[in-house]
């Protein structure tokens, strides 16, 4: 036997038995690389070669969560114009077992639109951006999962209706998105969140079983609800294509955007009671605290939008002229949205942060917030949210990036509190080690069934919502 052969007999044996060889690593990384091109080449074949994106400088965007925290190499960004190309990726990817994160407009603050690992596929769903003709009669339309949320009401708009999700990234957001997190928005208080929009979806299974369930009627009872669960599952059970959407009546033209200045979330609460006639007068409630007020005004060039500095700013829009005290700090102009909108945008300035997305019984808010500065300090920290839900978005700046613990603290503070860890954002890579404060053992196990059940290789989107 020669030297040669002899080494060849090495490695095969060493490959076969329980210990490696730097000639068997060296062989299993050539094996990966072999079966990455062949991926690619079917993966070229399915949607063109100039929608598998490979190049570094080029994929990185596609890797890198909104925060800056979470980045990971990716073996491709592939971009789907349809729902048969997205069938035949998942096919491949399900066959060759690699793992796929769906992708809308990657503007999370949870980690839960990228990858965590090097071998995954970003499947990018910008390109399903086509919508039906809006059915005015029963006030539905069906929008591609790559469309924004700025696009949805601008053709609602265009049919004298609105879209009931608006929020401050609508220019970017895609209905695929907050489909997939359940986004709320400044619009809950009028309309609830992405869930009550939903009539359907399109959706496509790991293995590449297509799920229609976006026809118009008005009411179907039979069976499980595939639609509901789809919704806020963070691209974990399938990869939602379209949705058949509810439009609402068109917000009223001469609605009035009111700040107030007040001491206390509990005195913001009781004002919004005093400044409405009915519940149906109002159109959102949003809150700022003075230390994002102070930045926003410095990153955006604004001017303070009151006479004094409090300790928080209630935000409230109104279908007509509120009431309100005589005595109360206050200034009245629709552009006043730009102070609540530029929140998240400001933060960035301060560098990579911790963004943390949670609910709260609105009785526990003010003490929440006079604790929250011990929980993360000695690292700066702001808060701004939709008051009526008690919706709480708070940023801190300070820690490193892998370091958890000041989140943490802070929702182990808000479990004990009785409220939730994620109200509208997911949980995402940040949070799965922290579901079980928020979801009881026999939830989780549930969830786990589900998950299993729909993506037995675990190939969607790993490591989101759950832990390994």
């Amino acid at each position: 036997m020669t030297p040669n052969r002899k080494r060849a007999n090495c490695c095969f044996f060493r490959l076969r038995g329980p210990v490696g060889c730097r000639n068997h690593r060296l062989l299993r990384c050539v094996m990966a690389r072999l079966l990455n091109v062949s991926v690619l080449v079917r993966l070229r074949d399915a949607v063109g070669a100039e929608h598998v994106l490979t190049d570094p400088e080029v994929t990185r965007p596609y890797g890198t969560d909104w925060t800056g925290r979470w980045s990971a190499q990716l073996l491709a960004v592939v971009r789907p114009a349809n729902l048969a190309e997205v069938v035949t990726v998942m096919k491949v990817c399900a066959a060759t077992r690699v793992p796929v994160v769906p992708q809308g407009g990657n503007t999370g603050l949870v980690g839960g639109s990228v990858p965590g690992s090097s071998d995954a596929v970003v499947l990018s769903l910008r390109r399903l951006a086509e919508h039906s003709v809006v059915d005015v009669r029963s006030r539905q339309v069906t929008a591609g999962a790559g469309m924004t949320v700025a696009q949805v009401h601008a053709i609602a708009a265009e049919a004298g209706l609105t879209y009931g999700v608006d929020l401050a990234s609508r220019d970017s957001a895609t209905i695929g998105g907050t489909v997939a997190t359940n986004a709320g928005g400044v619009r809950v208080v009028r309309f609830g969140d992405t869930r009550s929009q939903v009539v359907g979806v399109e959706a496509v299974l790991a293995d590449g079983t297509v799920v229609d369930r976006t026809n118009a009627l008005p009411k179907d009872s039979a069976g499980y609800d595939i639609s509901g669960l789809m919704v806020g599952s963070e691209g974990t059970l399938a990869v939602v294509t379209a949705v058949r959407l509810r439009l609402r009546d068109a917000l009223p033209s001469g609605r009035v955007t009111t700040m107030v200045g007040v001491r206390s979330l509990d005195e913001a609460s009781g004002l919004v009671e005093y400044v409405v006639d009915s519940r149906d007068d109002l159109l959102a409630v949003e809150y700022i605290d003075d230390v994002g007020m102070r930045l926003v005004c410095d990153f955006a060039g604004l001017a303070h939008p009151v006479a004094a500095h409090w300790p928080y700013y209630l935000l409230v829009e109104t279908a007509q002229n509120p009431r309100l005290p005589g005595s109360v700090d206050a200034a009245v102009d629709r552009r006043l949205w730009a102070y609540r909108e530029r929140q998240s945008e400001a933060a960035t300035s301060l560098g990579i942060g911790h963004a943390l997305d949670v609910a709260l019984p609105p009785d526990a808010l003010d003490a929440f917030l006079a604790r929250l500065p011990s929980l993360v300090q000695p690292h700066r920290v702001f808060t701004f949210g939709h008051l009526a839900e008690g919706n709480v978005h708070i940023h801190v700046n300070g820690p490193a990036a892998d370091d958890h613990e000041p989140a943490a603290a802070v929702l182990r503070a808000v479990a004990e509190l009785g409220g939730s860890i994620s109200s509208e954002h997911g949980v995402g890579r940040a949070k799965p080690e922290h579901l079980s404060l928020s979801r009881g053992p026999a939830e989780i196990a549930a969830m786990r069934a589900v998950k299993s059940a729909l993506d037995p290789q675990g190939l969607l989107n790993p490591g989101v919502l759950f832990t390994v």
